[in-house]
C-alpha cells in the first residue's frame, strides 16, 4: 500500500455517477474508523476504483490518501473498475447493460473476445491455442451470472438507445426495468439501421458524403423521437401498474355532512366538480380551454363529441354491452382503440398522438386511468372529467399532481367522490358560485 498527495489522484471522464447517500454513509465510517479499504489506482495515479472512497475523504479534508497502485494501460485500467462496478448491487439495468457493452468492446480491442463463428481451431495462431483464449458469449454471460440471451438483449439496450434518450431515461423507473428498455431500445430501429447504412455510405464515397451525412443525421433525429414516445408509454404503463398499490382503501361514506345539490360547483383545493349533465352549457362553461386529456368512464350516456375541441386526447371507455351504440351516436376524429381490462378504449384527437401498445395489459379502471393520465398529461395539467363514477379519475389526479375538472348529475355520485377525496386528503371541499 502506498500512501500519496490526494491532490494527485485524477478520475476519468466516464465514471458513474456519485450516489450522494452512499459518500455520506462512507464518510461516518472514514471519521470512526478509517479508510478499510484502500483506493486502486494505475501508475499515473488515475482512479481505478473508489470514486466514492475518494470523494468522502476529500470532503473530509484528508490531505493523503492510502492507495493500492497497479501497473496497466488504459483498457486494462477501465476493465477493472467496469468489473468492480459490475459486483455491485444498486446497478439500474440501463447502467448494467452499458457496462456490459463496454466491456464487451474493450475485451475485443485486447483480443480477447472470440468473434462469430470461432471455434478452437480458428482461434489457433500458428498451430498453438491462443493463451489465454478469447471468450465467447456464452463465456462472458456466465462470467457475470446471466443467460446468453440476457446477455445479448443488455447490449442491444446499451447500443441502440439514442444518447440524448439514455439522458431522459437516468433516474426514471424504466431505467431499472430490462423489459422497458429493450422496448424503447427497440423503437425506432429502421431509422438506427438507415443512419447506420448512410454513414457507411459516406464513408464510402466522400462525394456524396454530405448528402448522406444530412440522411443519417434525420433518420436519428426520427429514432431519438420514436423512443422518447416509446418511453413515455413505458413510463405510463408502469404509473398504471403500480396504481392499486398506491390507492389507499379508503371505504364508502354514507354519513357525509356535504349538502350535494344539482347545480353546485364544489372546489377539492385545485379541482373542481359540476353537479348535473355533463353534455350541457353549465359544465362547459366550467371547463379550461387548454386542458390535456378528457377521460370519460363507462356509464356516462354519449352526447359529448364537444370534447374534442376541449382537449387534446379524448379517451373513452364503454364496457361491452355499449360499444356498438357508441360507435353509431360519436363523430370524433379517431385515432385508436383497445380492448384491455375487459374494457373497450377508444382514443380521439385532431392530432396525431402517442398510441398505446397494443400488448398492453391493465387491471382495473384504476390502472387504465392511471395509464392514460401518464401518457397524456404531466404534473399541473388538466384533465376532464365527465362522469366522476366512483372517483378513479378524480383520486388519480390528486395523486398524480393534475388538476382534474369533473361533473356528474348523479348526487351519490358526487357525493361519494368527494367524501373520498376529502379522506384521502385531509381537507375540506368548499362549495363556490364561481361559476354561477
Amino acid at each position: 500500500m502506498t500512501l500519496i498527495d490526494i491532490d494527485k489522484v485524477s478520475v476519468g471522464l466516464n465514471r458513474r455517477p456519485l450516489k450522494d447517500h452512499k459518500v455520506a454513509d462512507l464518510m461516518r465510517s472514514i471519521e470512526a474508523n478509517g479508510l478499510l479499504n484502500p483506493i486502486t489506482l494505475d501508475q499515473n495515479y488515475l482512479l481505478i476504483a473508489g470514486l466514492h472512497r475518494l470523494t468522502a475523504c476529500r470532503l473530509l479534508g484528508f490531505t493523503q490518501i492510502e492507495c493500492k497502485v497497479v501497473n496497466c494501460d488504459r483498457d486494462q485500467a477501465r476493465l477493472a473498475e467496469i468489473d468492480e462496478n459490475l459486483i455491485r448491487n444498486e446497478l439500474e439495468a440501463l447502467e448494467r447493460s452499458e457496462l456490459w457493452l463496454e466491456r464487451d468492446q474493450i475485451l475485443g480491442r485486447m483480443g480477447l473476445r472470440a468473434r462469430p463463428g470461432d471455434n478452437q481451431f480458428t482461434r489457433k495462431k500458428g498451430g498453438e491455442i491462443d493463451s489465454p483464449p478469447p471468450k465467447t458469449t456464452v463465456e462472458l454471460a456466465e462470467e457475470i451470472g446471466y443467460t446468453e440471451r440476457t446477455f445479448q438483449q443488455g447490449k442491444q439496450i446499451a447500443r441502440d438507445i439514442a444518447p440524448e434518450v439514455k439522458a431522459a431515461l437516468r433516474g426514471t423507473s424504466a431505467a431499472k426495468s430490462p423489459q422497458a428498455l429493450l422496448k424503447i431500445a427497440r423503437a425506432g430501429s429502421e431509422e438506427r439501421k438507415l443512419a447506420e447504412q448512410s454513414l457507411k455510405a459516406a464513408e464510402s464515397n466522400p462525394a456524396e458524403a454530405a448528402h448522406h451525412e444530412k440522411i443519417a443525421s434525420a433518420a436519428r433525429a426520427k429514432q431519438a423521437e420514436l423512443q422518447f414516445l416509446a418511453l413515455q408509454a413505458a413510463e405510463a404503463e408502469r404509473a398504471a401498474k403500480s396504481a392499486k398499490k398506491a390507492v389507499r382503501k379508503v371505504a364508502d361514506s354514507k354519513t357525509s355532512t356535504l349538502e350535494v345539490q344539482e347545480g353546485d360547483t364544489w372546489m377539492l383545493k385545485r379541482h373542481l366538480i359540476y353537479c348535473g349533465k355533463t353534455d350541457g352549457e353549465p359544465y362547459r362553461d366550467c371547463l379550461p380551454s387548454n386542458a390535456a386529456l378528457a377521460i370519460v368512464p363507462p356509464h356516462v350516456a354519449w352526447n359529448h363529441d364537444y370534447l374534442v375541441d376541449e382537449a387534446r386526447v379524448v379517451a373513452v371507455l364503454r364496457s361491452q354491452g355499449d360499444i356498438l351504440n357508441f360507435c353509431r351516436s360519436q363523430q370524433m376524429p379517431f385515432r385508436f382503440e383497445l380492448l384491455t381490462s375487459g374494457m373497450y378504449l377508444a382514443l380521439f384527437a385532431h392530432q396525431s398522438i402517442v398510441v398505446p401498445d397494443h400488448a398492453l395489459s391493465i387491471e382495473g379502471i384504476e390502472g387504465i386511468v392511471a395509464y392514460l393520465i401518464s401518457l397524456y398529461s404531466k404534473p399541473g395539467h388538466f384533465v376532464l372529467n365527465p362522469g366522476l363514477g366512483n372517483g378513479e379519475v378524480l383520486m388519480a389526479c390528486e395523486r398524480m399532481e393534475r388538476i382534474c375538472f369533473a361533473g356528474d348529475d348523479c348526487l351519490d355520485c358526487v357525493n361519494r367522490s368527494i367524501d373520498r377525496w376529502q379522506k384521502w386528503s385531509g381537507k375540506q371541499a368548499e362549495k363556490t358560485d364561481l361559476f354561477a
